[in-house]
């Protein structure tokens, strides 16, 4: 299955804003009551709002051109009432929303990173981890800016507007039309524009993306790159990718702020014609200066509203492009399915390859129609060249990745009906990079393994002396309380390989899959390796892949893994002689 976000784009159906919408709507549907709430507030606010010019006018006309200081002076301290009312109610609906917007974040965040664990191991091999991490912070957060701080003002802003327009209608019809064609304008434009404002700022975000993927790659390859030299090499790479970010983010910048000009000349124009048309109605005295004036109001609140649109669907528009990125995440589905159980062969050896076929997506076939089987309690090696498959066969046999066709069975049942739990309780897996969580080394070897979890240190320590793991922790001068931080700086990779094979031997798996687990180890430390795997139950099945072929003397079987097939080798000296034949042929 191809999982790749920046490749994967042709066969995705596009959705409207409205559909859009109405996914995004379900991280929020506990705020109901909150909403209401909010809506509510923004009715009256807006009712005050608009209420403020016909009172103006009318103290105009009453007061202003009589002259009746009394009522000007009542009349301005209900408007400064007014005007400390719709203050009061403004703040408390943005406090009210910012609420909600964090709650929504909080409840984004977590659904894509709880999805992100669904995902299998091909998803991340197809995916970079910078844009992975780009996707989870800044596109949430630029819906976040969205939704606390923008969609109450959004929302507002369209309320005030309608009611502009009603009051602009309602007073005189044929004024009001003549103010409101500009918007109908507007509102076409508007239409026509945001797509490709969409599109920028999606490249946008996509290019950030790219950027952070660069960065993460450099700085987890620091090492390297300082013993060959290479800054040079690495800085031409974030130098293009950094010049692909200016360019994404010049496009997005003139395109966010293509609303600002053409808005105000509309709103120009439309304050133009008040006026010009009003003062022709006050010359053949169908209009007097007072409704003038809060006809011209009126006009400034339904275009101001416009003005900050501009900005507004500008935010909208980025923070849709941030939730189709985000989105698109949440969309995938595993293709490693538990199925239900069809059947159980009986008296099946615990692992069996039927006619296995598996290619990585866009790749050819790395093993064609294999077949083999591997009993409980005995010990099997995988040998061959490099990129020969052994560790594409040690992945479907952990079932990190499904087979393309055939079928991989588990004690004589199909591996993909069981479930995780279960599986992982079963198949221990030591790869051939292991990692380590920030923690002590008890943090980590406990990691996943539910019945060694409550253990104190001295329990621990007791169970790992019945196992022969002692002898290993005193390579940590503080043993099981030893601290690893994020960057593993303080041990080195055979440490952490000794880690990551005392993790796997503590579940007490079935069948333990050892991946180049000694290649970075030394002998007398290899030496304490195998007796710690001499202790493991009669019933542990192992299967050892190894370039240094004195570690698989011992195996009661070996298969030579090369060209996209898997053939028994025999014995050791028979393998030997494999391995060295490919050698004179290449």
């Amino acid at each position: 299955m191809n999982y790749n976000l920046n490749n994967n784009t042709t066969n995705r159906p596009k959705r409207t804003t409205g559909q859009a919408l109405r996914r995004l709507i379900t991280y929020i549907s506990g705020e109901h009551r909150r909403l209401a709430g909010i809506f509510l507030i923004m009715i009256v606010s807006n009712i005050l709002s608009l209420t403020v010019p016909f009172v103006i006018g009318y103290t105009i006309d009453t007061y202003v051109q009589t002259r009746q200081f009394s009522g000007i002076l009542r009349f301005s301290g209900i408007l400064l009432i007014m005007y400390l009312l719709n203050l009061g109610f403004s703040y408390w609906q943005t406090l009210l929303m910012g609420g909600v917007g964090q709650r929504m974040l909080y409840n984004l965040r977590n659904a894509v990173f709880v999805k992100l664990q669904e995902l299998p191991v091909a998803f991340f091999n197809q995916n970079k981890t910078g844009d992975l991490i780009s996707r989870i912070n800044s596109d949430t957060e630029k819906m976040n800016q969205f939704f606390s701080q923008s969609l109450v003002q959004f929302a507002s802003s369209i309320m005030t507007m309608i009611g502009a327009g009603i009051f602009l209608l309602s007073i005189n019809i044929k004024l009001g039309t003549a103010t409101l064609i500009p918007g109908l304008i507007l509102l076409l434009f508007t239409r026509a524009v945001s797509p490709w404002i969409r599109r920028r700022n999606a490249a946008s975000m996509k290019s950030i993306g790219g950027l952070s993927a660069e960065i993460q790659e450099s700085l987890s390859n620091f090492k390297v790159i300082i013993a060959f030299n290479r800054r040079d090499y690495f800085r031409k790479k974030f130098n293009t990718v950094n010049e692909s970010n200016y360019q994404a983010a010049v496009d997005a910048g003139i395109a966010n702020n293509i609303f600002t000009p053409v808005y105000s000349l509309c709103s120009n124009f439309a304050q133009l014609a008040v006026l010009a048309y009003g003062i022709y109605l006050i010359s053949i005295g169908e209009f007097s200066v007072g409704l003038l004036i809060s006809y011209l109001s009126y006009s400034i609140h339904f275009y101001n509203p416009i003005r900050q649109l501009a900005a507004l669907w500008t935010n909208f528009q980025t923070a849709m492009a941030g939730w189709e990125r985000i989105a698109e995440i949440l969309e995938l589905e595993s293709d490693l399915k538990v199925i239900p159980v069809a059947h159980t062969e009986e008296n099946a050896p615990l692992m069996t390859f039927r006619n296995v076929y598996f290619r990585y997506p866009g790749s050819k076939d790395i093993l064609r129609d294999i077949n083999f089987t591997m009993e409980q309690g005995k010990t099997y090696a995988l040998v061959g060249p490099t990129g020969g498959g052994k560790t594409t066969t040690a992945s479907l046999i952990a079932r990190l990745y499904d087979p393309v066709e055939g079928e991989v069975l588990l004690n004589g049942r199909d591996i993909r009906s069981y479930t995780p739990e279960e599986r992982t309780q079963k198949i221990g897996f030591i790869l051939q990079e292991p990692f380590l969580f920030s923690g002590t080394i008890q943090e980590n070897i406990v990691y996943g393994n539910a019945r060694y979890a409550g253990y104190s240190r001295e329990q621990l320590e007791v169970v790992m002396k019945e196992t022969g793991l002692d002898v290993l922790m005193e390579r940590f001068e503080k043993g099981l309380d030893t601290y690893i931080s994020a960057g593993n700086d303080g041990i080195s990779l055979g440490q952490k390989q000794l880690i990551a094979f005392m993790r796997a031997v503590l579940r007490d798996p079935d069948l333990l899959v050892l991946d180049e687990a000694t290649a970075n180890i030394d002998t007398v430390t290899e030496k304490q390796l195998e007796e710690v795997l001499r202790k493991l139950p009669a019933h542990t099945t192992k299967v050892i892949i190894a370039h240094r072929l004195n570690t698989i003397e011992s195996a009661d079987e070996i298969f030579f893994v090369n060209g996209g097939e898997i053939i028994r080798a025999g014995s050791f000296t028979h393998a030997m002689n494999m391995l060295l034949q490919h050698e004179r042929s290449t």
